[in-house]
């Protein structure tokens, strides 16, 4: 993988062009902009939104988005939006082994499949939980997604996004998110690619309050990289996709649609190395709630509940005294669907749990340790333990989350994942 430039802080203002003198100073839209190009506004909020939450940005690109072929309808294959009719949420736990990767040419579009949604795109609430699986690379193809922001958990093979702001890169370890209606093509790096997707309808992505935290601690703004100008100026017959109202829609045009020379502003693709994380936990006793993972959040219109968490369990110390370490047995008023990107998740360790797999367990589904895990952790001495390989995260929603017909039907929907707890007996004693 090439290395590349990076500007950082999350959610800053950024001003960056790839040609000297591109951005016009001290005006958005100039009567001629430098190099004859175009001015056009993105935008990501409302015009009138609060200061702290507009997100925007100018662009100065070579042709203006208007440039393209007539839309039409195209098959989405596994592709589903909720509301899906098909779709219905069910209180057993489930659980998925990874999705094989294509047999047959593949690229980022072709590849995604739906495990799960909830909420309503058309009200702009909700989230869509897809897989994506590629064995090549968007030459010729661009797509942008009307119906919300992208958030990418890589989770085999690095991807490269070429995108109108410039060139991101992420492997097995970052993850990447992409805004609302952002135009980008997805490339390989070093091989086939799969990983998880987080289709985000509700309010866009943004780092949890830390509270009594303090200013320092969890994901850190100075970590999160934004990709400087980079352009590309070809023509040629491509395709321009994009979802909208949970359809796909293709066009042609005659030239990249990634042709911005440079771009300021607040709105941008970014990524973050999960490795940056600074894990906070209990150092005397108890386990914490998992919200003291969590990575960006995603608000309702209920403060302190929101519309999606992505929450990781990352390498840590635990150290807690008289506690049991792994996450407790749990029922839950919020939803929680679950994957993992590497090592062995600490309260699955009897099998079955594995990179690229996935969990999901809904609103008030008991779920916990497994009873390898418990009967390991219940009997082990309580010194200092480094939880070193593993990578694991979550997607926690308010809304209930309905896992789609394929997801139900698919081979890799595991019948017996309930049997984990199968071995977990009664311990009872009638005195102290």
């Amino acid at each position: 993988m090439r290395d590349a430039d990076y500007l950082t802080g999350f959610g800053n203002e950024f001003a960056t062009e790839a040609l000297t003198g591109a951005l016009p100073q001290g005006r958005n839209s100039p009567q001629k902009a430098p190099y004859g190009l175009y001015a056009e506004k993105f935008s990501g909020t409302a015009f009138t939104a609060p200061r702290a939450k507009n997100f925007r940005s100018w662009f100065y690109r070579i042709r203006p988005s208007v440039v393209h072929g007539e839309f039409r309808e195209i098959d989405a294959g596994l592709l589903r939006t909720a509301p899906d009719g098909d779709s219905v949420a069910t209180p057993s736990q489930l659980r998925w082994d990874p999705l094989p990767m294509p047999q047959k040419p593949c690229d980022f579009i072709d590849g995604l499949v739906t495990v799960a949604s909830n909420g309503n795109v058309h009200t702009q609430t909700g989230i869509g939980i897809h897989v994506y699986r590629a064995n090549r690379s968007m030459q010729d193809r661009f797509f942008y997604n009307s119906d919300g922001e992208l958030l990418l958990v890589p989770e085999k093979g690095a991807i490269v996004l070429h995108t109108e702001c410039g060139v991101l890169e992420a492997a097995p370890g970052h993850i990447a998110i992409i805004p609302r209606g952002m135009k980008f093509r997805l490339a390989l790096a070093d091989g086939d690619v799969r990983g998880y997707v987080c289709e985000n309808y509700g309010a866009k992505l943004e780092l949890p309050e830390r509270g009594p935290i303090g200013s320092d601690g969890l994901a850190n703004s100075r970590d999160f990289e934004s990709p400087v100008a980079s352009f590309e100026d070809r023509e040629g017959d491509f395709e321009l996709v994009t979802k909208l109202d949970g359809k796909l829609f293709a066009c042609r045009i005659g030239h990249s649609p990634l042709d911005v020379v440079a771009w300021h502003g607040n709105l941008a693709p970014y990524r973050y190395d999960l490795r940056n994380f600074n894990t906070h936990g209990s150092i005397s006793y108890d386990h914490p709630d998992p919200s003291i993972f969590t990575v960006l959040t995603s608000q309702s219109d209920t403060p302190g509940t929101a519309n999606v968490d992505f929450v990781i369990f990352p390498p840590r110390w635990l150290v807690m005294e008289n506690t049991f370490r792994p996450p407790w047995y749990h029922r839950n008023i919020m939803s929680e669907y679950m994957g993992l990107i590497h090592g062995e998740y600490d309260a699955k360790t009897g099998g079955g749990f594995v990179p690229g797999g996935s969990s999901l367990h809904n609103c008030m589904s008991a779920h916990g340790p497994d009873a390898s895990a418990f009967e390991t952790a219940s009997n082990s001495k309580l010194e200092p333990q480094k939880l070193g390989d593993t990578m694991a995260f979550m997607f926690e929603s308010r809304y209930l989350i309905r896992p789609t017909k394929y997801a139900m039907a698919s081979p890799a929907l595991q019948k017996d994942y309930a049997d984990c707890w199968k071995g977990l007996k009664k311990q009872f004693r009638n005195r102290p």
